[in-house]
């Protein structure tokens, strides 16, 4: 089937805009160092298609990237005592990036080539998979936005830090461990995903005024994503990958070694395979509650 000349010059201009928004904040990020240079090709890719599928969905990722970069930066000396791998401005590389963005990735090309690009409100009853497929995409980057809240916001806290498994104090820095602090930025990172989506979408999306209302559903979804999200990322932290203490480097490390003194976990996991997990299984449950709930 032929493509209609006036949507086929909205969709030329869409993509000349993805790839120009791509590449400038690709470049953004390198020299300001929160990627590396294999994190700023890997992200400029994925910058680039999100916004070539909807305007809406690079607006999520980048209220997500944005907000991330911007609290990495807080806080810089007491990171650097405290994280294992610290890195001036978090120079994320391509497996990072990655790691949080390519099931987002797929399922927004999914919805684009079963939409032919154009934006939907979440309605089950005009269809079931691309509600779900829209809901998963929010739940994804609520989960990896409220987990990088809860860290990067959490090791500053004064709290003392608590195993999520046994509820004992454990050092900062310990996979699994949280504060109170840290569980309500998660929530907090869940809820500006959400917050990003419903306001581009009163610009993107065409609702009737009821479904237009329902759309507020997503903030409270979105909140609640974001702190399963980083509980499960916790709880994975917890059990499957390795925390030990060094009495050499005085911190909290990933790996085994004759000066480091097991604090919990195992070597099943590590921590990018543990957001991995966590990701889609938070995928998951938001792409099934927004089903249920629109």
């Amino acid at each position: 089937m032929a493509i209609p000349a006036a949507v086929s010059s909205f969709l030329a201009v869409r993509l000349a805009v993805a790839v120009a928004l791509a590449a400038t904040i690709a470049w953004r990020a390198v020299r300001r160092r929160s990627l590396d240079a294999s994190g700023g090709v890997a992200g400029f890719v994925v910058t680039a298609v999100h916004f070539a599928c909807g305007y809406r969905y690079g607006a999520v990722l980048l209220a997500f990237f944005l907000s991330s970069s911007k609290l990495t930066k807080i806080g810089v000396e007491r990171k650097r005592r405290i994280e294992e791998d610290f890195k001036e401005g978090g120079q994320r590389n391509w497996i990072q990036v990655l790691a949080n963005s390519t099931v987002a990735t797929i399922l927004v090309v999914i919805f684009a080539m079963m939409t032919g690009g154009q934006d939907r409100c979440l309605d089950s009853k005009n269809s079931k998979v691309i509600t779900g497929i829209v809901g998963g995409f929010i739940g994804h980057y609520c989960c990896c936005n409220g987990d990088t809240w809860s860290s990067e916001i959490g090791v500053l806290s004064d709290e003392q830090p608590w195993l999520i498994t046994t509820l004992k104090p454990v050092r900062k820095g310990t996979n699994g461990g949280v504060t109170i602090q840290g569980l309500l930025a998660a929530t907090a990172g869940g809820l500006t995903i959400g917050l990003a989506f419903v306001v581009v979408g009163l610009f993107t999306a065409e609702c009737s005024f009821d479904m237009a209302l329902r759309q507020l559903l997503i903030l409270p979804i979105s909140a609640a994503a974001g702190l399963i999200g980083s509980l499960i990322d916790s709880l994975l932290g917890a059990t499957l990958e390795f925390s030990g203490y060094c009495s050499v480097r005085k911190k909290v490390v990933s790996k085994r070694g004759p000066t480091v003194t097991k604090i919990s976990g195992m070597t099943f996991l590590d921590g990018n395979a543990v957001n991995a997990v966590s990701v889609l299984l938070t995928t998951a449950l938001t792409a099934y509650a927004c089903i249920y709930i629109f």
